[in-house]
């Protein structure tokens, strides 16, 4: 059975294009898994019971306070080590 991981990846060089070229978006996220490379600027992470766990956001019209055009969000308890 394959591994049913899926990473999910920033692309910066997506990122610093899409700063220089705003009519020629390029899609800056990409979810890879075993059979499929899925790329878009918004990516929900779902439960198993359709649950939205977490959001990767690409906003590069409204960024954060602090600059950031890509983050992460959730409404669930995170724990960093």
């Amino acid at each position: 059975m394959k591994n049913k991981m899926t990473r999910i990846h920033i692309n910066q060089h997506n990122i610093k294009h899409n700063a220089k070229n705003p009519e020629d978006i390029r899609p800056v996220i990409t979810a890879k898994d075993y059979k499929q490379n899925r790329k878009g600027n918004d990516v929900f992470i779902i439960d198993k019971d359709g649950h939205i766990l977490a959001r990767v956001v690409y906003s590069p019209d409204n960024p954060l306070d602090c600059g950031a055009k890509c983050w992460i969000q959730t409404d669930n308890e995170v724990v960093v080590i």
